[in-house]
């Protein structure tokens, strides 16, 4: 029995597909929609079978949506100039690539995280097209992200390397980050090279301070309510998302660049 319905759905679905309209498939149409108002849990049970297709399918869809719902956003982002300080920042990736992506994140969030994977993945299939600026937006109740935060800007004091390093350790652990931040930290500092001595007192500095501080004012003119937040040259996102929408968030911002 369920295999004739799923073998009747399936013709419906393909005629629907092909845009027939014939008598014979409006008819059969009708039929199946009388056996399943009838009889419901037919529908039931193959969506309980296959609940796993199912599922992926649905995400599917929330994914095209999402993403055509971000696009026409970016539209109107291009007709909106956005400016931030990134003066004394660290940069990540090819000094001249046309497309600025930059991050507000803070180091204990594990969206962030998530974020930082499909950057990296971004980052490596675009080289040429890419850079990444880091702003501070460390929002925990605790002092852990504030720390790390700290950090990141005194190490970039040093060089332009050392905080990525430091960046990839925080994000790569951050449950070792939570648990013990200023050991962590000392010790990510030392495996990438640090002055430590030199470190010790930028972090107490007010150069290191500013710069936060200059990157939370930024995040409250752009409304930042939750990290991560990006700016792709223009365009905005905000949250977590895949690396399908972040990656046409940055051919759009490249197609405008090209202009």
């Amino acid at each position: 029995m369920k295999l004739w319905i799923a073998v009747l759905i399936c013709l419906l679905l393909g005629a629907a597909t092909a845009g027939a309209a014939s008598r014979a498939e409006e008819e059969f149409a009708r039929m199946l929609r009388q056996t399943l108002k009838k009889h419901p849990e037919i529908m039931l049970d193959m969506l309980r079978e296959h609940s796993e297709s199912v599922l992926d399918i649905a995400q599917q869809g929330s994914q095209i949506r999402r993403k055509k719902n971000m696009e026409s956003q970016w539209r109107e982002d291009l007709k909106q100039p956005k400016s931030v300080n990134t003066a004394n920042r660290p940069v990540l990736g090819h000094e001249k690539a046309p497309v600025t992506i930059i991050a507000f994140s803070d180091f204990t969030c594990a969206y962030c995280q998530q974020s930082a994977e499909v950057l990296h993945r971004i980052m490596q299939t675009r080289p040429q097209d890419v850079k990444l600026i880091f702003k501070h937006m460390p929002l925990g109740k605790d002092n852990v992200a504030r720390l790390a935060a700290e950090y990141f800007v005194a190490a970039s004091l040093q060089n332009d390397s050392a905080p990525w390093l430091l960046y990839k350790s925080f994000f790569a652990a951050p449950e070792k980050l939570s648990a013990d931040a200023e050991s962590f930290s000392s010790k990510a500092a030392e495996q990438a090279g640090l002055d430590m001595k030199k470190l010790a007192a930028d972090l107490k500095s007010k150069r290191v301070r500013t710069i936060i501080e200059e990157d939370l004012a930024d995040a409250k003119k752009l409304n930042v309510e939750g990290t991560p937040y990006f700016l792709v040259n223009n365009l905005t996102i905000r949250g977590a998302v895949s690396y399908d929408i972040f990656n046409a968030a940055v051919d759009m911002a490249l197609a405008k660049a090209r202009e």
